[in-house]
């Protein structure tokens, strides 16, 4: 019995760790079904030729959350929908530069 609890347990703390978004900011959320999702890959190419520079792209809360310049030279950290590529949030330093309505 002891056995079965504790393989229910870690079954459970496993499947707690999968079903949440890994180290989620609250700064922004996207909810789009990943399956409709473009490409990161897509999503820097897209910016490369806007004229921004990438450093680091991740997932964050639902959203593709990326480090870099942007075109003004500014450096950044932005938020961008991952099926649209449409920017959500845009801030340095804590200073927010641009926010979607």
């Amino acid at each position: 019995m002891t056995l079965r609890l504790l393989t229910a347990a870690a079954a459970l703390g496993l499947a707690s760790l999968t079903a949440t978004p890994a180290a989620a900011t609250g700064k922004m959320t996207c909810d789009a079904p990943q399956k409709s999702w473009k490409s990161m890959d897509a999503l820097q190419a897209n910016l490369k030729k806007q004229g921004w520079q990438v450093r680091k792209a991740k997932v964050d809360g639902g959203c593709y959350e990326v480090y870099g310049t942007d075109p003004q030279g500014r450096r950044v950290e932005a938020y961008f929908h991952p099926v649209s590529f449409k920017l959500l949030l845009s801030s340095r330093r804590g200073e927010v530069l641009y926010k979607a309505k």
